[in-house]
């Protein structure tokens, strides 16, 4: 009975199944019983989990053939002694209870102190596995080398220095309150990582300060950090009652301010989520204002307009402010001011006006008009419908017509010359059959050494793409061209001719010899 008392206080100490401490007790005996018999043999233990006797024993195993005569015994000779013995069955003797010695007794001490470690590291691996993503308190019980360990009462974390808030410092002792990032099971044990500085640490806070986050009344929808300095949280209601920017500061500020605190002052801005997304960029680039806002959605880059006066407040110190609002919405945040948004617009329309005056052979009146309308190429030009062009006010039909014939002619000379440079630099006949190619691609093409149908087959979609630029093909019509281009390794295929195989990144193998 003293035994079982013991694993129970074990168990209960380690918060470990009792059985599991009985097992660790069974092995040692185990051990100390092979020790004493001879490894050779099967000796086994067995605890009572009622009375807490130990039944020790050696175990054979009736086979037809004997290998090892420590284990085993023939099916034959057992026959003699129990006719219905078959394979696979086991002899048991039971064997007296053995008198531990010292050396014995050490070991078995050992293998019990190692299984109940075993079985205490598991457990606490298993409980805080399904806990990443909470926020946990603890006390520091030792700091090295600016790495704080932190006692969490049923285990240890670490919480590493890079984790830390600047100029954060903690001493034995230290309540900490931190996030858990990650749990991993290593062989010294399950590591527990915290940190102070995850976006989500800041976002639990609000969680427990705030009962309408709790309560799923308002969402946080992202979170930007810049940890110890500023971040900026973006969130959204459901109930169209409840603002969620007035929920999150609470009343005179105390909600924000106490996950301020806890932040060691960083300074939070509460940002409305919106749907929108010029919208959100807008609010997030608070508290600067915005004049404009340009939208490159297939690129996700946005170009912000701002007053003069307000260009420093919308980076911010170091471009903290537009980073951390690139950070919050997602979005690439180019700005400028007014003054240089009204400089660049004035070069494209000078740029644009001159390129269809030499192009077209117009005089700048009707250069203007064309860019005031929105055409922006020659091409744009050449493609639209007649009626289109002669809705310009001053236009008719007849100046349309020929503005397209001009437009036509310019295009076909550009291609007669770009076809000209094509076969200058080599680039063969067969690779300017490809569709979806223009003449001056593949004038592109031949600049970038890219002058035969292998040549084309052996890129990457996104290597086709950085070589013909930004008026390249879009990432499908790129991998388009280069499945043409591979077409021909293919042809031979029916006639039992290897052809190179499409390599994951977009290259060839060569066919095995």
């Amino acid at each position: 009975m003293e035994l079982l008392q013991v694993a129970d206080a074990v168990a209960r100490e380690k918060n470990i199944d009792r059985d599991e401490v009985l097992e660790a007790m069974e092995q040692a005996i185990q051990k100390a019983g092979r020790s004493k018999y001879g490894h050779e043999h099967d000796i086994r233990a067995r605890i009572d989990r009622k009375t807490g006797d130990i039944h020790l024993a050696r175990y054979l195993e009736v086979v037809e053939t004997v290998e090892n005569e420590a284990t085993q015994v023939s099916l034959a000779s057992q026959q003699r002694r129990k006719p219905d013995a078959k394979v696979g069955d086991f002899i048991i003797d039971q064997l007296p209870p053995i008198d531990f010695g010292r050396i014995a007794a050490q070991t078995a001490k050992q293998v019990i102190v190692q299984k109940v470690r075993d079985a205490e590291r598991k457990r606490q691996f298993n409980e805080y596995k399904d806990r990443i993503g909470e926020v946990v308190n603890g006390l520091v019980k030792r700091v090295e080398y600016g790495n704080v360990t932190v006692d969490l009462g049923r285990a240890e974390a670490i919480l590493r220095r890079d984790e830390l808030l600047p100029r954060e410092h903690f001493k034995n002792g230290d309540r900490v309150r931190a996030y858990i990032y990650d749990v991993r099971e290593e062989a010294r044990g399950p590591q527990i990582f915290l940190s102070r500085t995850h976006p989500m640490f800041m976002a639990n806070l609000f969680k427990q300060e705030v009962p309408e986050i709790y309560d799923g009344i308002i969402e946080i929808r992202a979170v930007a950090r810049d940890p110890g300095s500023r971040a900026k949280i973006a969130v959204v209601s459901h109930d169209s009652s409840i603002d969620p920017v007035g929920a999150c500061v609470g009343m005179r500020g105390s909600r924000v301010q106490a996950v301020v605190g806890e932040l060691q002052g960083e300074k939070i801005d509460i940002i409305p989520f919106n749907n929108d997304a010029a919208t959100f960029v807008v609010n997030a680039l608070a508290p600067a204002e915005v004049a404009k806002v340009v939208l490159d959605e297939e690129g996700r880059r946005i170009e912000v307009v701002v007053p003069d006066d307000q260009l420093s407040l919308a980076i911010g110190r170091r471009g903290q402010n537009v980073r951390l609002a690139t950070m919050l919405t997602g979005w690439d945040i180019d700005i400028l001011t007014e003054q240089e948004e009204s400089e660049r617009r004035t070069e494209e329309f000078r740029t644009r006006s001159q390129l269809f005056i030499d192009g077209l052979d117009v005089d700048d009146v009707i250069a203007h008009l064309l860019v005031a309308e929105g055409f922006g190429s020659i091409e744009e030009i050449a493609y639209v419908e007649t009626e289109e062009l002669a809705e310009i006010e001053g236009f008719d039909e007849d100046v349309a017509n020929e503005l397209k014939q001009r437009a036509l002619s310019f295009l076909e000379e550009q291609d007669a010359r770009a076809d000209v440079r094509r076969r200058e630099l080599g680039v063969e006949d067969a690779l300017a059959e490809v569709a979806g190619l223009t003449a001056s691609q593949l004038v592109k093409l031949g600049d970038a050494g890219i002058k035969t149908l292998d040549d084309l087959a052996d890129l990457a979609g996104d290597e086709l793409r950085d070589i013909l630029g930004k008026d390249g093909p879009s990432e499908d019509e790129a991998n388009e061209i280069i499945m043409a281009a591979r077409a021909h390794w293919f042809d031979g295929e029916g006639d039992g001719a290897a052809a190179p195989q499409p390599a994951p990144g977009g290259g060839a193998q060569p066919a095995a010899e």
